[in-house]
């Protein structure tokens, strides 16, 4: 047995091992070396009225561009997965170049858009049958943006994929097709992982902080994608989990892929303002339907035509 093993004999190893001098260590080895030499400005700029509370229908890579620096506090967000699917007026089969190129300069925008201290969080499922780790390029692309990488969620959904029959090499060594029963948050932050807000708007209670910050979060998937007619919509509690644990009151909350309007739903709900974007013109409506019908919703005109 080597020393590491001897060292260990009659100790408690299930308690947690503390690392000493951690911060001087911290500094050695170069914490967050990957963003250290960001130039993003510690200052935020408000939301234009014509934006705020509102779900747009147009394409990210153009609305984003009307949007100052630094005026967004949290962006959550699941884009087309690539993978085929039956989106409302939306390609879902792109090559993968052309689809990494179009997500990435949206993202560009998103980043652009966030504010000091600001997070975004992607949830995101890979395309195991082409071997494309899209969370990993997601995460790639963000490091090499400079911002921080904070953590990621697994989103367990009871096995829900599991109803797929394929094996890839069945019994055999050659080719076995692994089953995933989750999906990925990837979660970055822009400048500094501490985030600026009022200690009184924070609205998670001990309990909920407790169960959350333990990073696999099992949720059933949405049931009700038949009846939006959305093929890949996440559960309204997902985005509630989001927004308070990584945002307060009052933050402005932007999903520039909205669907039928989810994050909005969630951010109306626990008192935050919201922006969503998508491209088709039918989920917009849907989104809106879905907000109208709250009594709290902001008396204002909520889908806008981008021309």
């Amino acid at each position: 047995m080597g020393k590491q093993g001897n060292n260990s004999a009659g100790k408690d190893n299930t308690k947690e091992r503390k690392v000493r001098n951690r911060k001087q260590k911290e500094a050695t080895r170069g914490k967050h070396y990957y963003a250290n030499t960001h130039d993003f400005r510690n200052e935020s700029h408000p939301l234009p009225a014509e934006f705020t509370d509102k779900i747009i229908c147009g394409d990210s890579r153009l609305v984003l561009k009307q949007l100052p620096d630094n005026c967004i506090d949290l962006i959550f967000t699941s884009p087309p997965y690539n993978f085929g699917l039956d989106y409302e007026d939306t390609e879902d089969a792109f090559a993968w170049d052309a689809y990494f190129k179009m997500l990435f300069s949206i993202f560009d925008e998103c980043i652009r858009i966030l504010k000091y201290g600001g997070r975004i969080i992607v949830n995101v499922q890979p395309l195991f049958s082409d071997y494309i780790p899209t969370h990993h390029l997601i995460s790639q692309y963000f490091m090499r943006k400079k911002l921080i990488w904070k953590g990621e969620i697994l989103w367990e959904k009871n096995h829900y994929n599991c109803k797929y029959t394929a094996w890839g090499s069945w019994k055999s060594p050659s080719s076995p097709y692994l089953k995933y029963t989750w999906e990925f948050l990837e979660i970055f932050c822009k400048g500094s992982l501490k985030k600026s807000g009022d200690a009184k708007n924070a609205d998670i209670d001990a309990e909920s902080f407790k169960t959350w910050v333990t990073a696999k979060w099992t949720l059933a998937p949405e049931r009700q994608m038949h009846k939006f007619k959305h093929p890949a919509m996440f559960p309204e509690e997902l985005a509630e989990r989001v927004l308070k644990l990584f945002s307060f009151r009052g933050d402005i909350i932007l999903d520039p892929f909205v669907g039928t309007g989810t994050t909005c739903l969630s951010a109306l709900k626990n008192q935050r303002r919201f922006l969503g974007i998508d491209i088709s013109p039918e989920y917009c409506r849907t989104a809106e339907d879905r907000l109208r019908i709250l009594p709290i919703f902001r008396e204002s005109p909520i889908l806008d035509e981008d021309s």
